[in-house]
């Protein structure tokens, strides 16, 4: 089966990290997988055979709604426009089984409006899937803007199945963000998405690889993308120069997102105190596994390699420009999965207290997210042989419908 992925990644490594995930996963099955992204450290992660990739200029976000191009110095319209046409021609050319669309329904400013509207009509055995994580913001806000921006229809037209990458037992998307009954019936929630990660009997050798001793103490540090992590490292660091001489050890993957100016700062400090820090370190879940401790913001694919690891966690999350980090850690901690202190209000002695604690009930947090479960790659393998024995068109009613000419109009002018 020839499955076309397409992720926007305009800030961080989650989107690009989910995707990246999937696909391995997908791959064992013998599936032919294409990756449509415009991350600009895609290149950094190893493939396999089987799987490849077409980078799209990068765009990144001033703003909710503001976008410019990354690297190349021209106008954003014309990097939209550049982007647009080559997914629109990637999946011309590459006749997917399968189009599996992250986050975005119609893409980045709309820019997948034009290739889902072409499947559609020029090649109805393709099963257009979107995919969805466990939280995306808060019910208002959410339903405020897929009603404004006719998301329900969209899902209704142009979508054959929802993807919903979490438990309707820990989150239930369908009601908290009011999708119709209509639709109901293509939303399929898969559980979480779990990680390559090493067994636990390889963990004593991953440790001695790191230099630590059995009853060494590793405290890991890292923030996604980076975008948005000084904070947390900067407190992280800070309670560390206030406390020396603690009882562990240290490690912080800033992201590759940080600029140079404050990574410049944060590694001068870290050094002082003797701790390893990388912006980017490409065996993540290896050190994950490691650890005693992570400490991080919360974000989606984060939680999943975490909770995939077993590893207790002290999450920082953000409650801006979107709610879903904070939701996700609350709903989190009321399982005593974890701790957490809001982003916006930590401080050192909290983060301290925090830490402390952790440490000491290690165990007690390591018994609770062992048994959570991660079932995302059995239920989308499920599916998957699903789709491939049909070839239905998505419901839809045509072009009289009243949002089409203005987001193809506006995606065709741009």
């Amino acid at each position: 089966m020839n499955i076309l992925m397409y992720s926007h990644d305009t800030y961080g490594l989650g989107h690009i990290r989910r995707t990246m995930a999937l696909a391995q996963s997908l791959l064992d099955k013998g599936h032919r997988i294409l990756i449509l992204t415009g991350s600009p450290i895609v290149g950094r992660f190893d493939f396999p055979k089987g799987i490849d990739f077409v980078r799209i200029p990068g765009m990144i976000k001033k703003s909710n709604e503001i976008y410019v191009p990354h690297s190349i110095a021209i106008e954003p319209s014309l990097a939209l426009a550049i982007r647009q046409n080559i997914i629109l021609a990637t999946a011309q050319t590459f006749r997917p089984d399968l189009f599996l669309v992250d986050k975005a329904p119609l893409g980045l400013k709309l820019e997948v409006t034009a290739t889902l509207i072409w499947l559609r009509e020029n090649s109805p055995k393709t099963q257009v899937v979107l995919g969805l994580r466990d939280i995306m913001d808060s019910p208002e806000s959410t339903i405020k803007e897929w009603q404004e921006r006719k998301m329900y229809e969209v899902f209704e037209q142009l979508y054959s199945e929802i993807w919903v990458y979490g438990s309707r037992h820990i989150f239930d998307a369908v009601e908290e963000y009011a999708i119709p009954r209509h639709i109901e019936s293509k939303i399929h929630f898969t559980g979480y998405i779990p990680r390559h990660i090493p067994h636990q009997r390889n963990r004593p050798a991953l440790r001695r690889e790191l230099g630590l001793c059995p009853a060494d103490k590793l405290v890991l540090v890292t923030t996604g993308g980076g975008g948005d992590g000084y904070k947390v490292i900067d407190t992280y660091l800070s309670m560390l120069e206030t406390q020396p001489g603690c009882d562990f050890k240290s490690m912080i993957v800033t992201g590759p997102m940080l600029c140079e100016k404050l990574y410049d700062q944060l590694a001068c400090r870290a050094r002082k105190l003797k701790i390893r820090i990388f912006k980017f370190h490409r065996k993540m879940e290896k050190i994950i596994l490691a650890a005693d401790c992570v400490v991080s913001m919360g974000g989606y694919n984060t939680m999943c390699e975490i909770v995939s690891a077993a590893r207790p966690m002290l999450i920082i999350p953000r409650s801006t420009p979107r709610e879903e980090q904070i939701m996700r850690a609350r709903i989190f901690a009321a399982r005593g999965l974890l701790e957490y202190i809001p982003w916006e209000t930590v401080t050192v002695p909290q983060m301290r207290d925090k830490l402390g604690y952790i440490l000491e009930h290690g165990m007690d947090y390591e018994q609770r997210l062992s048994g959570f479960p991660m079932t995302a790659f059995d239920v989308i393998n499920s599916r998957i042989g699903k789709i491939g024995l049909r070839s239905v068109k998505p419901a839809c009613h045509g072009h009289e419908a009243l949002w089409m000419p203005d987001y193809y109009g506006h995606v065709r002018n741009q």
